[in-house]
């Protein structure tokens, strides 16, 4: 293990599940759908009648669009009689009506909406579900890890072989302290859909923190095993289909209210997966200014109690939806130079398959604690104290001042969000463990445009695949010189690197690599064919994996052209 890794697994900090604040919120769900519902209506009420009357009919107007062209399972009964009626409402008795009486029947209509989307939102957390899918989570994991040497069924094995599987690193042991001094919020980079129970697992299973609330989106909800156990395992919905202003806001209001109610929480800030197969560079804000908010309300109440910003950054040696993401990537930006490429591994059917190649055949799951931080993006140490960037002492009730009073300022805040975004993608590659996997894409994808510098990106991804291969002693130079500047940056804090590119061999190091790369894709982004050249099938995957290094001007360490084009087709 590198010098990142958490040596043990952890007991938990609060083995009394009564005591977890996401049930604690279960227990007082009613209330809290109540606040929901009068600080939304709060929040939207502080418009304009004429705004607010443009906001409703907004609302109407998208939510008739997607009942009519996005129907799911999942969905109240009655949806369209429903909002027929409140468009008739509206109509009859707010638009062209005088002000007084607009402004009496806009309230009402936001209430009854508002009402909706609260209950619909607001999730329960069931102790016996909690215990149930963690025995089966521990169950399944191992014995797909077993499988191979053991059978399926049979028992045996222990927790800490699961674990040598799901590697945690980082600022764990800072993380479970500051669990008990306030509120923790984790903000995960985003690959896969298998993100959140990894992360789920991962923080209860190995790190040892009780369970976070999350959102999980409300398609899930539409097999009913699934929505059974989304039920009750602390996550609040999200419907993606909304994008209209009333419902965005309610989902702003119910995670800065978790928050000022103690319940940590999970959220992806870059919004989706990651397309490209990048570190996210670029974040969504909103769902991060709500916890400037949160900790702006505490401040004005008299709660000491502070908010600290997770970043966690998930490595996988290969990606269960590289090839459909980085498709829909190529497609959006290239738009007619793109051509598509062809994988079936992203299909429903191919996710156990998936599990079992990470879990019985020596792949490991990579997550990194990222440096913990103040909702200001300022560094805190293990008692939740914060610093500045010159590492002197400060109080971050100071940010939140003017005339001496704590006050609320929009303006001032969003700039917070800002400076906490940029600082959470600054941790996000500094923190970032680069795998083998990562290393040999990127040499040998920078081999291939060396090669091919008149083409733009698209030229080189249309070019045949059958036609070359990746000479050895070549790509090992490549590697070589990436390799020496990667262990420099690490010693710079730059970066991470596994334990294989600290201490391993270049040619261990391209073995490992191509070998995890190839384990799961039909078309393959590395392997060797039968005259044992290294070859791809698929330059699109190639370059997904590639982009896990973007950023880093690496590019720029490489000083030869090394691809050559093969004399003959490879026999595949």
């Amino acid at each position: 293990m590198s010098k990142y890794s958490v040596k043990t697994v952890h007991p938990h900090v609060m083995p009394n599940l009564e005591q977890w604040p996401v049930y604690q919120l279960s227990e007082d769900r009613r209330q809290f759908v109540q606040d929901l519902e009068d600080n939304t209506l709060e929040d939207l009420m502080g418009n304009t009648t004429e705004q607010l009357s443009d906001i409703i009919t907004e609302t109407v107007y998208l939510e008739r669009i997607r009942i009519k062209e996005e129907p799911w399972k999942v969905d109240p009964p009655k949806e369209k009689q429903i909002w027929n009626k409140i468009r008739r409402k509206l109509i009859k008795y707010t638009l062209d009506q005088p002000e007084e009486i607009a402004a009496k029947n806009n309230e009402e209509i936001l209430k009854q909406i508002i009402h909706r989307y609260a209950e619909e939102i607001v999730g329960t957390f069931k102790i016996s579900t909690f215990l149930f899918a963690r025995r089966f989570l521990t169950f399944f994991f191992n014995r797909l890890f077993q499988a191979k040497q053991r059978g399926f069924f049979r028992f045996g094995g222990s927790r800490r072989r699961l674990y040598e599987k799901i590697n945690v690193h980082g600022e764990v042991d800072k993380l479970r302290e500051l669990f008990q001094k306030g509120t923790v919020v984790v903000v995960p980079t985003h690959h896969s859909n298998l993100d959140s129970i990894m992360i789920g697992y991962a923080l209860d299973a190995v790190v040892g923190i009780p369970s976070f609330a999350y959102g999980a989106g409300l398609n899930l909800y539409n097999a009913g095993s699934a929505a059974y156990f989304m039920n009750r395992v602390g996550a609040y919905r999200v419907d993606r289909r909304k994008k209209n202003p009333i419902y965005l806001r309610a989902l702003k209001i119910n995670s800065r209210l978790l928050i000022e109610r103690a319940v940590n929480s999970i959220f992806f800030p870059g919004g989706t997966r990651s397309r490209s197969g990048s570190l996210e560079n670029k974040l969504k804000l909103g769902l991060l200014n709500t916890t400037i908010e949160a900790q702006r309300n505490l401040l004005m109440k008299g709660e000491e109690r502070k908010v600290f910003i997770i970043p966690l950054i998930l490595s996988y040696p290969f990606v269960l939806e590289a090839a459909p993401l980085v498709n829909q990537y190529l497609k959006k930006s290239g738009k007619e130079r793109f051509i598509d490429g062809q994988d079936t591994s992203a299909k429903p059917f191919k996710i156990l398959q998936f599990i079992w190649k990470i879990l019985a055949e020596g792949t490991n799951i990579t997550l990194s604690v990222g440096q913990p931080m103040d909702v200001l993006g300022n560094k805190v140490d293990s008692n939740g104290d914060s610093f500045d960037q010159f590492g002197k002492k400060i109080d971050i009730k100071d940010y939140f001042m003017l005339h001496g009073q704590i006050t609320k300022d929009k303006q001032r805040e969003s700039e917070y969000t800002i400076e906490l975004g940029k600082s959470i993608v600054d941790r996000y590659h500094k923190d970032n463990i680069v795998l083998s996997s990562h290393l040999v894409a990127f040499a040998a994808f920078n081999m291939l445009k060396k090669e091919n510098q008149k083409l733009d990106l698209y030229g080189v991804l249309r070019l045949p695949t059958e036609d070359y291969h990746f000479e050895y002693e070549n790509l090992k130079l490549v590697v070589d010189q990436l390799l020496v500047h990667l262990r420099q940056m690490e010693r710079d804090g730059a970066i991470k690197l596994s334990t294989i590119l600290l201490k391993g061999d270049t040619d261990q190091i391209i073995k490992d690599g191509i070998q995890h790369l190839g384990a799961f894709h039909v078309n393959k982004p590395m392997r060797y064919n039968k005259q044992k050249q290294i070859i791809s099938d698929s330059f699109h995957l190639l370059y997904f994996y590639h982009n896990r290094l973007l950023n880093y001007q690496l590019d720029k360490v490489i000083k030869i052209r090394p691809a050559k084009i093969k004399e003959t087709p490879a026999e595949v």
